[in-house]
This record gives C-alpha cells, sequence and structure tokens, in this order.
C-alpha cells in the first residue's frame, strides 16, 4: 500500500530554485529520502522507493548532495570492518 504526504511550501520556492512545480515535488521527495538514508532510518531500497528512482541511480544522486551512497552504523561499520580484515588476511 502507498501513502502520500503533503509538503507546504511557499509559492516562490519554484523560482527560487529554477526549478517547475513537478521538478520541486521530484526534489523534495528525493531530499526527504537522502536526509532519511544518511541518519540510518531507512535503506536504500527503501529510501529509493520514497524518491522514486531506482537503488542505482538513486545512489548516484546521493553525490549531488554530499550523503556518503556507502551508509554504514554502529554494528554494520564494525562487521564490515571486521570481514574486511579477514579479506586482508
Amino acid at each position: 500500500m502507498t501513502k502520500t504526504a503533503t509538503i507546504r511550501y511557499p509559492e516562490t520556492l519554484a523560482r527560487t530554485l529554477e526549478l517547475d512545480e513537478e521538478q520541486v515535488e521530484r526534489e523534495l521527495s528525493f531530499m526527504a529520502a537522502a536526509k532519511l538514508y544518511e541518519l540510518a532510518r531507512v535503506t536504500a531500497g527503501q529510501a529509493a522507493e520514497l524518491a522514486g528512482l531506482d537503488r542505482l541511480l538513486f545512489l548516484r544522486r546521493l553525490a549531488e548532495t554530499g550523503v556518503p551512497a556507502i551508509n554504514l552504523h554502529g554494528p554494520e561499520a564494525e562487521a564490515e570492518v571486521e570481514a574486511a580484515r579477514k579479506l586482508a588476511g
């Protein structure tokens, strides 16, 4: 099931961002998804779905916002470091 959220923004936002209304809506969805991903609240796949993009395109677009595509926290990061150490010998 899909839900819809409404975000209020000033009429002048599209002009400020130099985007049309449809582009503003896509940008707001992407930025919300990117922030949730950055905070490790959602996976890359979930964030991509929220942004209306496929996962690889979402990860590529993260560079535009300065959010790292590899976003590991806590135990995930430790597990990846340990796995890398084992591979390195």
